[in-house]
């Protein structure tokens, strides 16, 4: 079990630092989620360098557990933004059945997260 959990934290590591990557290569993606009363591309910004940072980190035995906690509060405070995109009328990611397939993923991004956090 301690070589899949090991795999999976090197994927989600990988995930996560690809994903943050993706918000400074293609920022205008993500502006469609970010509320208009929020400065949009820093927020932008700023998620994608905690998603490196927090990436790289979990790769990192000595800081594994305090990265993986914060990833895991990252996709909990993502979740919101992915619950009121089902709800509009031009969800942000395109079209409202793909809204709805991406709600359940962060669920499993959560789980995911706990997964490896946990000891």
């Amino acid at each position: 079990m301690k070589i899949v959990k090991k795999i999976l934290t090197v994927l989600f590591a990988l995930f996560m630092i690809l994903g943050g990557v993706n918000h400074f290569i293609k920022p205008d993606m993500y502006l469609p989620f970010i509320p208009s009363v929020l400065p949009g591309v820093a927020i932008i910004y700023l998620s994608g360098a905690v998603e490196i940072g927090l990436g790289v980190a979990a790769l990192i035995p000595k800081t594994r557990w305090v990265a993986t906690l914060g990833i895991l509060l990252l996709m909990v405070m993502f979740l919101p933004l992915h619950v009121m995109d089902v709800f509009k009328e031009n969800p942000a990611i395109g079209s409202r059945d793909a809204a709805l397939i991406r709600l359940p993923i962060q669920f499993v991004l959560i789980a995911w997260a706990w997964f490896i956090h946990k000891k």
